[in-house]
């Protein structure tokens, strides 16, 4: 039987998605704690892959290998860099694009990654359901967009200006885009789901603290209501 994975980077956001989960058993492949379960009556492998794009990529590859996944939601935190968007809000990702990839020496557009592209794309069909069940809360703000993966915490603001115009991104994270290419050189179904917790600002990395379990509750309540559709 199929299952949903769920990847995340970060114990808190893991945590979060534990308390939706039921009749979890743990299996330990290569270090990596995976966390077999149902939420809602759909099965589900949660599993925290830690920070940053190789992490992630391992960590994505460990999960397709051994489970049979249908398709894989990335939930967590991420900094914004669209001025639209405050803490609290969450960003659907329509695509997703590693902004410290550089191949423009060769006459490549900054992000472009041999034989995937410039930006990968999330599944239609997976972003319309979460944008459909998102449609329905009007407690905060929501949005479609760009991701842009880097293996930085963007603290500072002439970074995040770059980004944004560079990609016109929307959110910056660290692992995002890398679990997006696995699941695009394996042809697996994939969406990311990033609420707000920092602006960078030079000083957001305490208000990433702040409002990391905001963040990490608001994706899991997220991921329980697509699981109840």
């Amino acid at each position: 039987m199929k299952n949903v994975g769920i990847l995340v980077a970060m114990h808190e956001e893991a945590e979060a998605i534990r308390t939706k989960m039921q009749n979890r058993e743990i299996k330990k492949i290569h270090n990596l704690e995976f966390e077999i379960g149902q939420i809602e009556n759909v099965n589900c492998v949660l599993v925290k892959s830690g920070i940053g794009k190789v992490n992630a990529a391992r960590t994505t590859q460990v999960l397709l290998d051994n489970f049979d996944v249908e398709c894989i939601i990335n939930v967590g935190a991420a900094g914004a860099i669209n001025y639209s968007l405050n803490i609290g809000d969450v960003l659907i990702a329509e695509n997703v694009v590693q902004h410290d990839f550089d191949l423009t020496a060769f006459g490549h557009k900054k992000g472009y990654i041999t034989g995937v592209g410039e930006k990968i794309q999330c599944d239609a069909n997976l972003l319309n359901k979460f944008k459909n069940i998102l449609d329905e809360n009007k407690n905060y703000n929501i949005k479609k967009g760009i991701v842009a993966s880097g293996d930085i915490f963007c603290t500072d603001e002439n970074m995040k200006n770059k980004i944004y115009k560079k990609f016109n991104a929307d959110v910056v994270d660290m692992e995002c885009s890398a679990i997006g290419q696995v699941a695009y050189l394996n042809n697996v179904p994939f969406i990311s789901i990033r609420c707000i917790s920092d602006i960078p600002n030079g000083e957001n990395a305490s208000t990433f603290d702040e409002n990391l379990q905001l963040a990490s509750t608001r994706c899991a309540d997220i991921v329980q209501n697509y699981c109840q559709n």
